[in-house]
């Protein structure tokens, strides 16, 4: 019953910065745990970043803790992922997803968007 729409993707240099966002759908927005996955050619979808229903508790990747913020809007049914200090390893495809309880595992999420690119230059 929840659609999600990634936007905010594109062409950056090392070190800059960029801020994805995802827009859901529906009336029960608030009671999904949000989380945004990443999945760079020939390698596994791995976890980046989720935040809890209420947005006061959010957890990270050591890969990205210090580098990104995942936060929330339940009023705008809206999900970000503010990304600092980029670098060549983060380029994948970004999807966000949502689910029921906190996971690392994207199999545990229910409701998926298509993904947005990001691209990080050397």
């Amino acid at each position: 019953q929840v659609q999600l729409v990634e936007s905010g993707g594109g062409l950056v240099q090392a070190g800059g910065s960029l801020r994805l966002s995802c827009a859901a759908s529906g009336r029960t927005f608030g009671t999904y745990v949000m989380a945004w996955f990443r999945q760079a050619p020939g390698k596994e979808r791995e976890f980046v970043a989720c935040i809890i229903e209420s947005g006061v508790r959010t957890y990270y990747a050591d890969s990205v803790k210090g580098r990104f913020t995942i936060s929330r809007d339940n009023a705008k049914n809206m999900v970000f992922l503010q990304m600092n200090s980029l670098k060549p390893e983060d380029t994948a495809v970004y999807s966000c997803g949502a689910g029921k309880y906190v996971s690392y595992y994207y199999t545990n999420y229910e409701y998926w968007g298509q993904g947005t690119q990001v691209t990080v230059s050397s």
